[in-house]
């Protein structure tokens, strides 16, 4: 019978034994409770000309690359955006940086180690019973932006710059994100400066991800099948292993990352405030038997007092799709429940 967390708390989850370390063992046969056996039978596509839109940031001002964007955002919920501005030094600082941190001892990294009712800090999210599956990866959970919401207690010290890379790239990643509000509020035919008001002072949270190699890589899940709950995502890619894949016609697509990239996909909340014109797509992280592999998603999520419905320009015409909820009730409905599939949006679905 299943065990479920003797908590109110929407923020709690259950400690679980860090998978590094796990996988520094070298174990031939990893402990059942990472073992998914319907991996092995779901469909990968092997169309190498089925890869995710790129969108070329610099050309945005041009009316075809919006309307690649428009349709990016339609039909495929994810694209690459290349040309965005970031400069190569504060990417690759912060990549470093990250691979530095998971290089630490785990003693050292498990100062940082998540604590009951927060959300930030190392270990393993969304942990809500003593027998629910495991994903096989660890992540670092920090919140960005505003910096109000940032707690000292879990930014790592080692490596010494790791502070001032992570706020640069924070604040980098709000400013391109907030571009591409703009832009998309453009696309859908509604207040560019009202949407964008709504993330200016929103909530950014980045998780960086460590999945280890795993002897039976076909058997488990980096992260398991999820849409993401946020407005948008920003995500990068650390090193040269691949992992991400995204549902497309009932089979999973992989993502090949360009350099210098960041890969971006619409959230939930997104798909709910343009009334189902853009969509948040199921995706999923896998791993690899030989090498590890690491990434870095950057969250943004709008301000507290935002209500998250459809927009009201958009239901003008059209009858709303989705239920109006504060943004408190998102959150709590989202931190109550594991990763599966595109719950949140079925869940508010009128």
């Amino acid at each position: 019978m299943e065990t479920k967390v003797q908590s109110t708390d929407m923020l709690y989850s259950l400690p679980v034994e860090n998978v590094q370390a796990l996988a520094s063992k070298n174990l031939n046969r990893i402990p059942s409770r990472y073992i998914r056996p319907e991996v092995e039978f779901d469909v990968v596509s092997i169309d190498e000309s089925q890869q995710i839109p790129v969108i070329d940031m610099s050309k945005l001002d041009h009316h075809d690359e919006q309307k690649k964007l428009h349709q990016a955002c339609k039909d495929w919920g994810f694209f690459q955006l290349i040309n965005h501005g970031v400069a190569d030094e504060v990417i690759e600082k912060m990549k470093t940086d990250t691979q530095e941190f998971f290089n630490l001892p785990l003693e050292e990294k498990m100062a940082y180690a998540k604590i009951p009712n927060y959300l930030e800090g190392y270990g393993q999210a969304f942990v809500l019973s003593e027998d629910q599956k495991l994903d096989w990866g660890d992540m670092l959970f920090l919140f960005g932006l505003p910096v109000s919401t940032r707690d000292p207690r879990f930014r790592p010290t080692n490596p010494p710059s790791f502070g001032a890379s992570f706020d640069k790239y924070s604040m980098e990643l709000h400013k391109v994100m907030i571009h591409l509000m703009k832009l998309m509020a453009n696309n859908l035919g509604t207040d560019p400066e009202m949407l964008a008001s709504f993330f200016e002072d929103g909530i950014q949270g980045i998780r960086m991800n460590y999945y280890p190699p795993c002897a039976e890589a076909s058997k488990v899940y980096g992260l398991a099948p999820h849409s993401d709950a946020t407005g948008l995502t920003l995500l990068l890619q650390v090193n040269e292993v691949e992992g991400l894949q995204i549902k497309r016609n009932e089979k999973w697509v992989p993502v090949k990352p360009i350099p210098a990239s960041f890969i971006i996909n619409i959230g939930d909340m997104m798909e709910i405030m343009s009334n189902g014109e853009y969509k948040s797509i199921e995706h999923r992280a896998v791993v690899n038997p030989e090498k590890e592999r690491l990434s870095i998603a950057a969250f943004h999520n709008p301000k507290r007092c935002t209500q998250i419905g459809p927009l009201p320009d958009l239901t003008k015409t059209n009858k709303a799709l989705y239920k109006t909820v504060s943004f408190q009730e998102f959150m709590e409905l989202k931190m109550s429940s594991k990763l599966d599939g595109k719950f949140m949006v079925k869940k508010l679905k009128l």
